[in-house]
């Protein structure tokens, strides 16, 4: 299992236990979104790519920076 954060904007997009989809952006590096644009991750190297397509949602944080989603995937 893999757990990684992404940031939301604003809270109720996504739920606990809901399984969502995501859009992996390359560039020189890799990114991901939850779809549909609920959420963005930080970047990754490519050897830290995630290989799952679709995750857990297993926490979601309020911080005063804004709302970060943690998602789990099975790898």
């Amino acid at each position: 299992m893999r757990i990684e954060k992404f940031k939301m904007e604003r809270p109720g997009l996504v739920s606990i236990g809901q399984q969502v989809e995501i859009t992996e952006i390359e560039t020189a590096n890799y990114s991901y979104i939850i779809e549909p644009a609920v959420a963005m991750s930080g970047v990754f190297k490519p050897n830290n790519r995630i290989k799952s397509k679709t995750g857990i949602i297993k926490e979601i944080q309020e911080t005063p920076r804004g709302y970060y989603v943690l998602a789990e995937f099975d790898e």
